[in-house]
C-alpha cells in the first residue's frame, strides 16, 4: 500500500517591522540591513514601504538582487488581499516593512495574511525631535513603543538626558531594549535599572493605588513570576450572573491618553454565597493568591485570583490608574 501523504502546513512568512516617524532613521537602517549578506542571503524579500521620506533606497548596493519593492501610499490599501498579492508577485519568503508613523499598528496587524508572523519589531526615533512628537502625538508614539522589541534613539548627544528617553520607553513597555546612537556612530546601550515599586518577594505583595497600572502590566507580561504569590490591592469588583462563584476585579487604566482608557481586570474566585451577596459594582480591597490557570471568563488560560479576604472600601482619589 502506498504511504498516505501528509498534508504539510504552510510555513510562517517572517516579517521584520520597522516603525517610527519621518526622518527617524528607518530607511538608513533597512538599507544597511539589506546590504548585509548575513541577512540578505539570496532569499526573495518583499520590501514594503508605507511612507517615503527624503532618503531613498539604493538597490544596487543590496547584498543580493532579490528585493522587490512595493509601496502602499493610502492606509485604506493596507489589506490582507493587497499584502498577499504583493508577496505572490515578489515570490518572496520574507517581508521587510517600513511602516508609516502616522498609522496605528493595529491596522497593519489586522491586515497581515494568516501565514505572516512578525519576527522582529524595531522603533526608530530622532532623539532631537521625539520628545516633541510624544508631547503632541502621544497616542501614536505610545502605539509604536508598546510592542517593539528595540527602541533606537539616533542623533543622540552628550547634552541629552538619558532618563527622559528611558522613561518615554518604560511608560509603554518594560521589555523593550533601548539603544542610543550618537552622531559619530558610537552605540550606547541603556543600563538604567527599573526596580518595581513593590516587593515581589514579600509574603503579601501590596499594590498601592498609584502602582496598579505598573503591576498589572508587569503581571500580564510575566504571569509566571507571580505564580502562587499572594497580592493585595484595591479595585472595582464587578459581579456577573455567568460567574456564580467569582467576580471581576480591576481598575480602569489610561495607557497614553483619555481615548485609550480601558478596564484592566482579573477573575477572582470566591465563595458563591458571598459573591451573591455582593453589590454589582463596588470598590473592595482584596487579598488573594494568583495562579495561571484555565477559566471560562478568559476562554483559556489566564491569571486567576483566589480570594483570601475581601473588604468593602472607599473608591480611591484617582479612580483611573496611570503609568505616570
Amino acid at each position: 500500500m502506498a504511504k498516505q501523504q501528509q498534508k504539510q502546513e504552510p510555513q510562517d512568512v517572517p516579517v521584520y517591522l520597522f516603525t517610527g516617524f519621518l526622518e527617524s532613521g528607518k530607511t538608513k537602517f533597512i538599507q544597511e540591513t539589506l546590504e548585509d549578506p548575513r541577512f540578505n542571503n539570496g532569499e526573495q524579500i518583499l520590501l514594503l514601504l508605507c511612507e517615503e521620506g527624503e532618503e531613498e533606497y539604493a538597490p544596487e548596493k543590496f547584498a543580493a538582487p532579490n528585493v522587490v519593492c512595493r509601496t502602499i501610499e493610502d492606509e485604506d490599501d493596507l489589506t490582507p488581499e493587497t499584502l498577499s498579492r504583493y508577496l505572490k508577485e515578489a515570490k518572496a519568503t520574507r517581508v521587510v516593512c517600513e511602516y508609516n508613523g502616522m498609522w496605528l499598528l493595529d491596522r497593519f496587524y489586522s491586515a497581515m495574511p494568516e501565514t505572516w508572523a512578525v519576527y522582529q519589531e524595531m522603533f526608530f526615533a530622532d532623539a532631537r525631535t521625539i520628545l516633541t512628537y510624544n508631547a503632541n502625538m502621544r497616542q501614536l508614539t505610545f502605539d509604536k513603543l508598546q510592542s517593539c522589541e528595540l527602541a533606537v534613539f539616533n542623533r543622540f548627544s552628550d547634552d541629552m538626558d538619558h532618563m527622559e528617553y528611558h522613561k518615554l520607553v518604560r511608560t509603554a513597555s518594560r521589555r523593550a531594549d533601548i539603544i542610543y546612537e550618537y552622531a559619530d556612530g558610537k552605540i550606547e546601550y541603556d543600563n538604567i535599572e527599573d526596580p518595581l515599586p513593590f516587593d515581589i518577594n514579600a509574603p503579601v505583595i501590596e499594590i498601592a493605588d498609584t502602582d496598579y497600572a505598573i503591576w498589572y502590566r508587569d503581571m500580564s507580561e510575566d504571569t509566571d513570576k507571580y505564580e502562587g504569590k499572594t497580592v493585595k490591592f484595591t479595585g472595582r469588583a464587578l459581579t456577573r450572573r455567568t460567574l456564580p462563584g467569582a467576580f471581576i476585579i480591576g481598575r480602569h487604566v489610561m495607557t497614553c491618553c483619555v481615548e485609550d482608557i480601558q478596564f484592566a481586570g482579573l477573575v477572582c474566585n470566591w465563595d458563591k454565597a458571598k459573591v451573591r451577596a455582593m453589590a454589582k459594582d463596588q470598590w473592595v480591597t482584596v487579598t488573594a493568591r494568583l495562579n495561571n490557570r484555565f477559566h471560562t471568563a478568559y476562554g483559556g488560560r489566564g491569571p486567576v485570583l483566589t480570594a483570601i479576604d475581601v473588604q468593602v472600601t472607599q473608591k480611591p482619589e484617582q479612580e483611573v490608574a496611570t503609568f505616570f
